[in-house]
């Protein structure tokens, strides 16, 4: 028992803070702070207007940025990452809320916080590195493009229509318009986003989110415009924790959506981290320790009524920007809105849904990388493929799906490009010492082919065909020394190549099998023949001789003189 729990002790141990955190947050508490203050500012309408979108309201985004952010900055893997709510994470939200309604959405989160502390405790995080930059761009992509149409309703001063693809809820919205235009609402909208894309060219560092959406909401209180919905009624302060919510009898229904949270929330957070490692010199985000900040942050965050939370690039980059040094500034970012939650609610009430929707709007024109996107349609048609599947998928399905969609493509034109790798060539036989007239006939009777590459399934059944479309000889040498891989198909497609030259008379020898290949051939029966036969030789010269006396034996070759001199170095 003991050792059982010295070795969980062991893996939970390196995830948990250690003194070099509270070091850290020492060195520089003022310029964290303002940070801190900055990234509250910034982070604030985006914590409300994802919080709208989710469907559970604004009170929601602003209990996971307070509660999310703070137990992630403090637990999390990275010294720069703040998190929240998110458009990528609201996006898998909305059908979950329409199917399972709000208890649905917070057991969603709590299940799949605690899938992400299971992660973090396999050590899961170094694996979320391989998934392709083509399939990152087109899931960015795309969950912009879907995060711009989940706005329309709300832009164009209409309810939302009843519906979970977001597709379909646009096109509702639209033909709702239509019928009774809002032009309060879309002026509102425009002049939101407007404000924010320009300001952003000019003055990068001023949060110009925070100045439209006052100046918004100003407008649209004091000249009365009743076309302007606000946001609505907001608590004074966080709800008490409670598992009152948790949906205990739906749970075994809503572990595949659980499922499909956290692998959003782990892709999304470390990405997020590696884009704040990449804008710093000498920070380096520990994977698996972010998965477990963020599995407590998904834990403790429905209890408070907060959606599930990721790590956000937009604010982590803001940090970063403004000067954070530690995790400090992610801290007071959280503090900051919790006394925003419990001092400005009936203020932040008033907010017209419109100019969330505006904010929401910039947010996802601004995610979009054109030169990106660019460079990466350029690269090659692989890679424009990938990343136009993927937005594809984001948009007519779900970001899971999107991501597995783009990962399944990836992966098989990755295999087929390893293995057009694999070749088989014909060489040229060593004359070694034989004179020049017994070389040539040995050439006349012997072809020796040389297998580079990969040898499995991918490229198994084009070297099948070229191996059994080989001329009228009498032996054949597989020299293999070689080969770079193989699996059970590739050594299943040699022991048919071989069975079927055999039939036709010809002889079979091999050479320079490494150990490693052994075993697989040995576990499909391949190597039995070779080997009680003498076909399997350690060197192409001793397959050679081999071959040699072979022709000999069957009276194809006049047979040597005693004495002959017939042996040939040996590499």
């Amino acid at each position: 028992m003991k050792t059982y729990r010295g070795r969980a002790w062991g893996r939970i141990a390196p995830l948990l803070p250690g003194r070099g955190d509270l070091v850290d947050m020492r060195r520089d508490p003022r310029r964290d702070m303002v940070a801190g203050l900055t990234v509250a500012i910034v982070a604030l309408p985006l914590a409300l207007g994802f919080g709208v979108s989710s469907g559970l309201g604004a009170e929601a985004g602003l209990a996971t940025a307070v509660v999310a952010g703070a137990l992630a900055a403090l637990f999390g893997g990275s010294n720069l990452q703040v998190s929240g709510p998110t458009g990528a994470m609201t996006v898998v939200l909305v059908p979950i809320v329409g199917q399972y309604g709000p208890t649905g959405v917070l057991t969603v989160g709590l299940m799949a916080g605690v899938l992400l502390v299971a992660l973090a405790v396999l050590r899961a995080g170094k694996y979320m590195r391989y998934v392709p930059a083509p399939v990152v761009e087109g899931f960015t992509l795309g969950i912009a493009c879907v995060i711009g149409l989940q706005q329309v309703p709300n832009a164009l001063g209409v309810p939302k229509p009843e519906g979970d693809r977001v597709v379909v809820v646009t096109w509702r919205a639209v033909e709702e318009f239509v019928r009774t235009p809002n032009w309060t609402a879309v002026g509102i909208t425009v002049s939101v986003a407007a404000v924010m894309l320009a300001g952003a060219r000019w003055r990068p560092t001023v949060p110009f989110s925070v100045v439209a959406v006052i100046a918004a909401t100003v407008v649209a209180h004091t000249a009365g415009l009743d076309a302007a919905r606000p946001i609505g009624d907001l608590p004074s302060g966080l709800p008490a924790p409670s598992l009152a919510f948790l949906d205990i009898g739906s749970v075994g229904s809503l572990l595949a959506p659980a499922v499909a949270v956290a692998a959003l929330a782990a892709l999304e957070s470390l990405l997020s981290a590696s884009v704040a490692d990449g804008m710093t010199v000498g920070q380096r985000h520990d994977a698996d320790r972010e998965l477990f900040g963020q599995g407590l942050a998904n834990i403790a965050a429905p209890l408070f009524g907060g959606v599930p939370a990721t790590g956000a690039i937009a604010r982590t980059a803001v940090n970063v920007r403004t000067g954070a040094a530690s995790r400090l500034a992610a801290l007071a970012h959280a503090a900051v809105l919790a006394v925003i939650v419990f001092a400005a609610a009936p203020l932040v009430s008033k907010i017209p849904l419109a100019a969330l929707a505006g904010v929401l709007l910039a947010t996802a024109i601004r995610m979009v990388e054109v030169g990106s996107l660019k460079a990466m349609a350029r690269s090659t048609r692989s890679d424009a493929l990938i990343l136009t599947l993927t937005a594809a998928a984001t948009l007519a399905l779900d970001l899971v799906y999107a991501v597995i969609v783009g990962l399944a493509v990836a992966g098989a034109l990755a295999l087929r490009a390893v293995a057009k790798q694999a070749r088989l060539d014909q060489v040229p036989l060593d004359r070694g010492d034989h004179s020049a007239e017994e070389h040539a006939l040995l050439a006349e009777h012997i072809v020796a082919y040389r297998i580079d590459g990969p040898l499995f399934f991918a490229a198994a059944h084009r070297f099948l065909l070229e191996l059994t479309d080989v001329a009228d000889v009498r032996v054949v040498i597989l020299r293999m020394s070689r080969i770079s891989t193989m699996d059970a198909t590739g050594a299943l497609v040699l022991k048919d190549a071989a069975q079927k030259l055999e039939r036709r008379g010809i002889l079979v020898l091999a050479s320079g099998i490494r150990p490693d290949h052994r075993r697989v051939l040995d576990s499909v029966g391949a190597l039995e023949p070779l080997r009680h036969e003498g076909r399997d030789h350690a060197t192409t010269p001793d397959a050679i001789r081999a071959a040699r006396d072979h022709l000999e034996r069957t009276g194809v070759l006049p047979a040597r003189p005693t004495g002959a001199a017939h042996e040939e170095p040996a590499r």
